[in-house]
């Protein structure tokens, strides 16, 4: 549960920022580095982190603590681990540097 006075944003599009006060709050406390975890890599990781980064932020994706699940294409299931890596792979390729939790910790 969020503490007394702590923000607390509410959401309704994958996009975290997308009719949210998520940058003004972030950008209140001068917040120019993101670190992303949760769930759904293929649709709210990926949404919020490719519009933090468009936004100007920079964004730490912790990998093994973002989730997602099997999905279907062209009548194909295609495992979470499977959707979960392309989208990590995505990420990385130009939006953000994606670690474990070890590794993370560690820094």
């Amino acid at each position: 549960m969020p503490q007394d006075g702590e923000p607390l944003v509410t959401k309704q599009f994958a996009n975290s920022f997308l009719e949210t006060n998520l940058k003004e709050l972030l950008d209140e406390q001068g917040i120019e580095h993101l670190v992303v975890v949760g769930s759904m890599s293929h649709n709210c990781i990926d949404a919020t982190v490719r519009a933090a980064v468009d936004l100007g932020y920079t964004a730490t994706i912790i990998g093994d603590a973002c989730a997602t699940l099997d999905m279907e294409h062209n009548g194909e299931t295609i495992p979470a681990k499977y959707v979960h890596g392309a989208f990590m792979a995505s990420l990385a390729f130009a939006y953000g540097k994606v670690v474990s939790t070890d590794e993370y910790l560690a820094a």
